[in-house]
């Protein structure tokens, strides 16, 4: 195995393949890097994925490059464990995304036309949904959605999978009704005393009904609950800030003070967000 790993004249990704294979070598490797699977990777993985989210939702530009690398790095892990198994390399990988594209763009590399960026996502699930046919034993719409997407994600494609066979409501005023029938459910569960398993159970049914709606509004509920923690954070850690600064203990002040401080804080940043706006 020749070992260039310090020549950047080489092309990157063979540079990069080469830094894998000789972390994963029998003989040279790192004993860390020797020891995984693809289990134990799998959750590095889907972190870096979201580190890449997180860089791009911040536009923090001079973090992406670092991120997109790390990102990277799990496909060629991924792909060089396969390879020692014998079940295939990163070329495979590289050329079944290549084709895969090719065959879901008939406008770009053939003769299909698409008028429209709308016209295209439905020629995109047609294809998709093609494809599923001819390979799934599950002649489900539903088949093939990963368990381990995030569940507002997961939530939000079930949907639109059913959406397709006509399972959908055609505007926001019956999911709204939908999630205040949810949300009385989860009132009468309290008031009867029922456990821990019947609120989580009405609990997910309000919060699958939030996601219709969202869904319906062309909201990405993921995001807009991730922009809801980002303000969350950020109002908060200025109550902590404020209460210190007066001398006292966040922790002591109890719910009421806190709340106060909340409300000032809230008022603040609506105040200049108007501002903003005039």
């Amino acid at each position: 195995m020749s070992d260039d790993t310090a020549d950047r004249s080489r092309p990157g990704i063979e540079r990069l393949l080469e830094v894998m294979r000789l972390l994963r070598d029998p003989e040279r490797g790192c004993p860390w890097d020797k020891e995984q699977s693809f289990a134990t990777i799998a959750p590095y993985t889907i972190e870096e994925a979201y580190e890449v989210t997180d860089a791009i939702r911040r536009e923090a530009w001079d973090e992406l490059a670092g991120e997109l690398g790390d990102l990277l790095l799990q496909v060629v892990y991924h792909a060089q464990m396969a390879e020692e198994a014998g079940l295939f390399d990163f070329d495979t990988v590289a050329h079944g995304i290549a084709d895969k594209m090719i065959r879901r763009h008939p406008h770009v590399f053939g003769a299909a036309v698409v008028e429209s960026a709308a016209a295209q996502r439905r020629a995109w699930e047609e294809v998709k949904a093609a494809e599923r046919a001819g390979k799934a034993a599950d002649p489900s719409v539903l088949a093939d959605l990963p368990l381990a997407l995030p569940a507002l994600t997961r939530a939000e494609k079930l949907q639109r999978r059913a959406a397709r066979i006509g399972f959908d409501w055609p505007e926001p005023a019956p999911i709204l009704a939908k999630i205040e029938e949810e949300l009385e459910e989860v009132r009468e569960s309290l008031a009867a005393g029922r456990g821990k398993e019947k609120l989580e159970e009405e609990i997910g049914d309000l919060l699958f009904a939030v996601v219709n709606l969202a869904r319906r509004l062309e909201v990405d509920a993921e995001a807009a609950l991730r922009a809801a923690n980002a303000k969350f954070e950020r109002r908060f850690r200025e109550v902590e800030a404020r209460a210190r600064a007066a001398g006292g203990d966040p922790a002591q002040l109890g719910l009421a003070a806190l709340d106060a401080l909340w409300e000032e804080v809230k008022a603040e940043e609506r105040g200049r967000s108007s501002a903003r706006g005039s």
